[in-house]
């Protein structure tokens, strides 16, 4: 059976960026593939935290998940610290992948680069990665495109494993590019970011969104109302194909390109659209937050069936490597 694994860090409550480039994405998919998603706790203790901080932030970021649309029926919603195979598999991967290329993952460079001391979880973080994915025996993974590379170093421990112990077992997984475009932040300057202040919040109230958008960069070139904009260099346009019906957005173009808007009269219209998406997630994460029992109790359940996979996947792994 085709089977999906997707991870995301325990930062607290989404943001539109997060939601539009990888959550509605599984949500979707969560209907045509059996689907595990993952809170990949383990990732997020590479740099340092408070345990209450972090404690806090899974169940944020699971109370986010579920009223977003992950459904617990459909899809296997679980932490990464609830299943022990995760880091054990991940130690056997640490045996057989080669330093040289650990150190050229582009992510490791660029944070090593803006740290005086680097931890080794940093540079061994995506053999935790192809741990998380290969436990489940995934063969697709919905990614963006910075996630490539990772996934690509997957496809070959994957490859090394089997050549070594057991020829085919582990399938190289296939990337499922998200069919929305990277979202920047509404400073039109770079990608969604909580630590850069430019993102809107997948819970935020109606009025604290549009206090975000109105001043939100546009067009450049679009000084006066009366300018007309190019709606393809405009990230409030870009924001419209993810949010608005289709006529929505070919007519937003047609008023951008003649001016027939201003960009005010533009952003209401979003901000309409994106109102009629995520009022009623707030309504579902209101509701889950008053009963964080069941929401323990997913997690319970997920963590119950990642676990059977799991472990008859280690059983497995320990038996080609003579280590049962």
């Amino acid at each position: 059976m085709p089977r999906i694994f997707s991870g995301i860090q325990p930062s607290g409550e989404l943001h539109i960026g997060n939601y539009l480039g990888a959550v509605r994405n599984w949500v979707n998919l969560q209907h045509e593939i059996e689907s595990f998603i993952c809170v990949v706790d383990y990732h997020a203790i590479t740099l340092p935290y408070v345990p209450a901080d972090l404690r806090r932030r899974t169940h944020e970021m699971v109370v986010t998940l579920l009223a977003a649309g992950i459904d617990p029926e459909r899809a296997t919603l679980f932490v990464q610290s609830r299943v022990p195979e995760h880091t054990e598999l991940a130690w056997i991967f640490n045996t057989i992948t080669p330093l040289g290329e650990l150190e050229r993952q582009t992510q490791f460079k660029e944070k090593a680069a803006r740290q005086e001391s680097v931890a080794a979880g940093i540079l061994n973080y995506p053999v935790l990665q192809a741990a998380d994915i290969l436990l489940y025996r995934a063969d697709t993974v919905p990614v963006g495109e910075d996630q490539i590379q990772h996934l690509e170093l997957t496809r070959e421990v994957a490859r090394r494993w089997n050549a070594r112990f057991a020829e085919g077992y582990f399938p190289e997984p296939q990337p499922r590019l998200t069919p929305t475009r990277r979202i920047m932040g509404l400073d039109g300057q770079a990608k969604m970011s909580k630590s850069i202040g430019n993102t809107v919040g997948l819970l935020e109230d109606t009025a604290a969104i549009w206090d975000k958008l109105r001043p939100a960069v546009t067009d450049p070139a679009r000084v006066r109302k009366t300018d007309p904009g190019n709606p393809d260099v405009c990230n409030i346009y870009q924001l419209h194909r993810a949010f608005s019906p289709a006529d929505t957005i070919d007519h937003v173009a047609v008023q951008c390109r003649s001016a027939g808007w201003g960009c005010i009269e533009c952003k209401k219209v979003l901000h309409g659209h994106m109102d009629a998406e995520l009022v009623p997630i707030r309504r579902r994460a209101e509701e889950l937050v008053a009963a964080p029992g069941r929401v323990h109790e997913i997690l319970g359940d997920g963590a119950a069936r990642a676990r059977n996979v799991a472990q008859v996947t280690m059983r497995e792994v320990r038996g080609f490597m003579g280590l049962d």
